[in-house]
């Protein structure tokens, strides 16, 4: 692959016109993008691939960026087929399958499960193929912003491997860091979601009952009294089992990681069966809270796409199709801001709305995903005036573009505040307890 060596960078070299800081998803999408567009990019990356990294379940919305990027051929190779979502409700004593064929957009009928060390070494060796230039095992300390319309670069300081610094000097940064959400933290605008506060504690399971046939590769979603939990089946036979919870009950723990993951699987009598002769491949991993957000994602010659700007709650596998999507929005941002800088604020503004609006039409579901209310509607779908095809279309990733699933969508929330309010005693103690389950002090885990 035609990568550099950041430790023998001539100065002369440590310039270019778009410096992006990160290179999972995000950063390699847009890298990508921009140098598909003749621009010169560097990229800067402190671990080095491949590496681990949680949120393998892709979305079909996902499929015409991985397409457009190049490299829909070795997805192919490496992810297994992903047809429909599952929700599992042991309450209900039943599963519903929400297949992706029935969403408005009939162009992307499926997705896939890939797992992460893979998919984003992909993404990163496409990258460099594309023409930007990959450096790993440096991290980003210091950033000195420049003036883009006064034609003052901004420089960048890097801290490498063996403990030298170096400078780089760029036109425009892009923060693709993920959840070291770097610009967000200097500036001081990065603010826990404190009305969806949730922990996560996950492991990779081999011999795990799947389903037959062609569902095998579907994720299936279980509810559960603390949470939910995944279940994602992957190419190599192994599957990724995690429960998402709320701050009351990791605070609770009192045993290791592995031991407090089991424990937790014996409460989800769906979880537990299929995982009833299935054995840990590697050690259990605790990570605290999932949501946050930053109060803007743009600026004088900045921008943040992907975790770096915000993150929600995984429940719908949002993670990575939000991440590429952001970023393929932003490659169009910076290629027209550094051709006309004075078109900057525009440009801003419209990114933010589009963003804002996609994560939001997620948020609103997603944070009433452990309401009795939605898990009734969920378990007795019904597609009058299409509601059910727009929930299958947001579950697909389609909600950043106008069409028929936006105004169904906010049908399904009349009709979510209609049954809020006919079992109103029920949908009250569930809110309450929430809310006690969220306001616990720490990170959770």
């Amino acid at each position: 692959m035609p990568r550099l060596a950041i430790i023998n960078t001539p100065e002369a070299e440590r310039r270019c016109e778009v410096f992006v800081i990160g290179c999972g998803p995000a950063g390699s999408t847009i890298s990508t993008m921009l140098a598909q567009k003749g621009r010169d990019v560097a990229v800067v990356e402190k671990d080095r691939h491949p590496r681990f990294h949680i949120g393998e379940s892709l979305l079909p919305q996902n499929m015409p960026i991985l397409q457009e990027l190049g490299v829909w051929e070795e997805l192919n190779e490496i992810g297994i087929r992903k047809d429909a979502a599952e929700f599992e409700s042991h309450a209900q004593g039943k599963t519903v399958a929400f297949e992706f064929s029935q969403a408005f957009d009939k162009r992307w009928p499926h997705a896939f499960q890939v797992r992460r060390s893979e998919f984003d070494h992909m993404l990163l060796r496409n990258a460099a193929e594309k023409g930007a230039r990959i450096y790993e095992g440096a991290r980003v300390t210091t950033v000195e912003f420049g003036n883009l319309e006064r034609h003052e670069d901004t420089v960048v300081t890097l801290k490498l491997e063996d403990g030298s610094v170096q400078t780089w000097r760029t036109k425009f940064l892009v923060d693709a860091s993920g959840r070291d959400t770097f610009l967000s933290d200097r500036f001081g605008i990065k603010q826990k979601n404190k009305t969806h506060a949730s922990a996560a504690i996950f492991g990779h399971f081999r011999n795990a009952r799947r389903n037959e046939g062609s569902a095998e590769g579907n994720i299936t979603i279980v509810w559960f009294a603390h949470g939910w939990f995944w279940f994602i089946p992957l190419k190599d036979g192994t599957t990724s089992v995690g429960a998402v919870c709320w701050p009351a009950y990791m605070k609770s723990r009192s045993t290791d990681p592995t031991t407090f993951l089991m424990q937790t699987i014996a409460l989800a009598p769906e979880i537990a069966g299929r995982l009833k002769d299935a054995e840990l491949t590697a050690p259990v991993t605790a990570t605290g809270n999932y949501s946050y957000y930053s109060s803007r994602m743009a600026g004088h010659g900045y921008l943040m796409v992907g975790d770096a700007w915000a993150f929600i709650d995984p429940v719908f596998s949002s993670g990575v199709f939000l991440a590429m999507n952001s970023a393929k929005l932003g490659a169009g941002v910076v290629d027209a801001v550094l051709k006309d800088p004075a078109s900057a604020p525009a440009q801003y503004r419209q990114f933010d709305r589009t963003v804002r609006r996609g994560v939001s039409t997620f948020s609103w579901l997603i944070y009433r995903m452990t309401s009795p209310v939605i898990r009734k509607l969920f378990m007795a779908p019904r597609n009058v005036f299409g509601v059910q095809s727009a929930v299958v279309s947001l579950l697909a990733g389609d909600v950043f573009r106008d069409g028929p699933v936006r105004p169904r969508l906010y049908l399904f929330r009349v009709i979510y505040y209609l049954n809020f309010l006919a079992d109103l005693p029920t949908a009250f103690r569930a809110w309450r307890k929430r809310q006690r389950d969220i306001q616990v002090p720490g990170e959770g885990i």
